[in-house]
């Protein structure tokens, strides 16, 4: 058995162990934090899967961001409930039952593969040249699953009018209050001075990379928001009103200039979403990077919450 086995091996039993003890914890604070452990645990065992845009994604959105919001809404019921938040028994043996009919489900699927898996890889990367791209998860995701892409934004801008119409008809276009996490101290105001930079050249070069190799907007815009708010948190810079121009328009930039570019490939390409010849590598990238800005920002005031004070004049 050689080092690489021996370390798979306590990884799988690691995950089902923190996995376990996040169902099991009766004190949910906790329960979020072994949550963000499983789903960091998760993007290592997607790496030695040679599955490095998924680890990438489960690292930042699955235990970062994800994690990041279940934490905010645990304060929130702290705020809002006190102490006492424990659910009903029924409740709670409902929910145990649900989750062992999906285990059951999954374990099915995944335990009784079909002889002759089907698959469209082959063609895929036939036609990956094309493209011009050189990651075989961005050309499936721009060329043969664009509409998918896009409406994947959509919904993400969705999602952020949801967490908005929870705020009360008189804080509309306020202020996010982020009082749910951390007070200002010198350690945090220290590591937002230190990390922001960093944090930008890397949601840069993952942006960049993404054409060629592992990388890409979800993954750039999620460290553009997790910067942002460390900033904000910090209280380095003030939270802005939801109601700011500059704001709305980095939120639609990237959908609107993603289906411009598919709307103008119905003329110069025959099709929705297609791309000219010769051309399909630099509108990608150009997707790309507006993608970037709109994720960030998008993710980053999902994070901060709804509207709880008024605009100052």
């Amino acid at each position: 058995m050689t080092i690489l086995s021996i370390f798979d091996i306590g990884l799988v039993v690691l995950i089902l162990a923190v996995g376990a003890a996040s169902i099991g914890m009766r004190e949910a604070f906790s329960a979020v934090i072994g949550f963000v452990v499983y789903g960091l645990l998760l993007s290592i065992a997607w790496v030695r899967l040679s599955a490095v845009d998924v680890a990438l994604t489960e690292a930042a959105i699955g235990g970062g961001m994800t994690g990041m919001l279940m934490l905010g809404a645990v304060a929130r019921l702290r705020f809002a409930k006190g102490n006492d938040s424990r659910t009903s028994l029924p409740v709670r043996l409902a929910a145990g039952i649900l989750c062992a009919l999906v285990a059951a489900g999954l374990a099915i699927a995944v335990l009784s593969p079909p002889e002759v898996i089907p698959t469209l890889a082959p063609m895929a990367m036939e036609n990956l040249p094309q493209s011009g791209l050189g990651n075989p998860v961005a050309g499936v995701l721009f060329v043969y699953r664009a509409l998918d892409t896009l409406l994947e934004k959509v919904v993400l801008i969705l999602a952020l009018l949801g967490v908005w119409s929870l705020a009360p008809d008189r804080m509309w276009g306020g202020i996010p209050g982020l009082r749910v996490y951390a007070q200002p101290n010198s350690k945090l105001t220290f590591l937002a001075q230190l990390l922001p930079p960093v944090g930008i050249v890397v949601a840069v070069y993952m942006c960049w990379v993404g054409a060629k190799e592992p990388g890409g907007a979800f993954q750039g815009g999620t460290v553009l928001a997790a910067m942002w708010l460390l900033v904000m948190i910090a209280g380095l810079t003030s939270v802005p009103s939801i109601s700011q121009r500059w704001l709305r328009l980095l939120l639609v930039a990237g959908p609107m200039i993603f289906l411009a570019i598919g709307i103008a490939g119905m003329v110069l390409a025959n099709a929705f979403l297609a791309y000219p010849a010769g051309y399909a590598k630099p509108l990608i990238v150009a997707v790309e990077v507006a993608l970037t800005l709109s994720i960030g920002v998008a993710l980053g005031l999902l994070a901060a919450g709804p509207p709880e004070r008024v605009q100052r004049p």
